[in-house]
């Protein structure tokens, strides 16, 4: 199992940060056919990305192609249990990306318009966000399904 993350930071700990505000980038699908649209903002582990990848692969049978349209970039701190407040920010814990409203998780193409919607129906429900299937449109904006 290969976990996504950085080769490299920048910086050892980061702010929280915002998601407020839809996603300017990354809001069609580009390479597949259709992609899982996030319509709510939230932080996506590595672990549940790889959850959704297996259940994509699982059910379409390797038959399909598959996109993966976020990367944990964002590192993550946890104070221990039984801590006082203050004392400075906690260790590093893990990694996380930050999805915005509107953003395209995933996308695939397969052999069957039915193999892809049930595949992207299966991994939604290992992401921590409500989404919704969208479909590639020829010329301008996607078709929700």
């Amino acid at each position: 199992m290969a976990v996504l993350l950085p080769k490299r930071e920048k910086r050892r700990k980061q702010f929280r940060g915002r998601m407020t505000g839809r996603a300017t980038r990354n809001n069609t699908v580009t390479y597949g056919d259709f992609g899982l649209q996030a319509t709510e903002p939230c932080w996506i582990t590595p672990n549940q990305l790889e959850a959704a990848r297996v259940a994509i692969n699982r059910y379409m049978k390797r038959g399909g192609k598959l996109w993966i349209k976020v990367f944990p970039h964002k590192p993550i701190t946890k104070k221990p249990a039984d801590t006082r407040m203050g004392s400075g920010k906690g260790a590093q814990s893990g990694h996380v990306a930050v999805v915005k409203r509107d953003a395209i998780i995933i996308e695939v193409s397969g052999p069957t318009e039915e193999a892809c919607l049930e595949s992207l129906r299966l991994a939604s429900h290992k992401l921590p966000c409500k989404t919704k299937i969208v479909r590639k449109e020829k010329g301008g904006e996607n078709n929700e399904e």
